[in-house]
């Protein structure tokens, strides 16, 4: 704990307030209601209540991950880098939430998932030279946006009148 704390109680307060906005954010758009319940999915999804446990856990990591590679930046440049793919990142993360549940746009989720996904790679690279446990903790992110890009594509592959 005194590594995520090597900065004083700011920098880690600040990741997980950033992470508490983009959850929040993203479960505002995210609407369960007929629309989705109607919509044909692959028989391979995980129950709605997976989401909730899985999308926690994982930006739990993504803030430890920000803390670690602020710690392992040097001042200045480095630490602009760390907040940018973050806030990036975050940016695109509520995107996909607005295109699939709010616009209901499946097929514009699904190629805005590509960004989201490039993003988190960015993540991973741009933190990796900063701490290699950052960049690792980043893998389940970057594991369950593939999975989710999996379910998109589906998604819209079995519902082309809706997507």
């Amino acid at each position: 704990m005194s590594v995520l704390l090597a900065g004083g109680w700011q920098v880690p307060a600040g990741a997980v307030a950033w992470a508490v906005v983009v959850a929040v954010a993203g479960g505002l758009l995210t609407e369960i209601g007929p629309w989705y319940r109607r919509l044909r999915k692959p028989s391979w999804q995980p129950p709605d209540w997976a989401f909730g446990p899985a999308w926690t856990l994982i930006f739990l990591l993504a803030a430890a991950a920000a803390v670690l590679a602020w710690n392992g930046a040097p001042e200045g440049a480095a630490h602009l880098r760390v907040v940018v793919l973050y806030v990036v990142n975050g940016v695109l993360n509520v995107g996909w939430s607005l295109f699939f549940f709010r616009l209901r746009r499946p097929d514009l989720a699904l190629v805005e998932v590509v960004a989201l996904w490039l993003s988190i790679l960015a993540m991973v690279i741009g933190v990796a030279p900063l701490s290699g446990l950052a960049a690792l903790l980043l893998a389940p992110y970057l594991a369950w946006v593939t999975f989710a890009a999996a379910l998109n594509r589906a998604v819209v592959r079995l519902n082309p009148r809706r997507a």
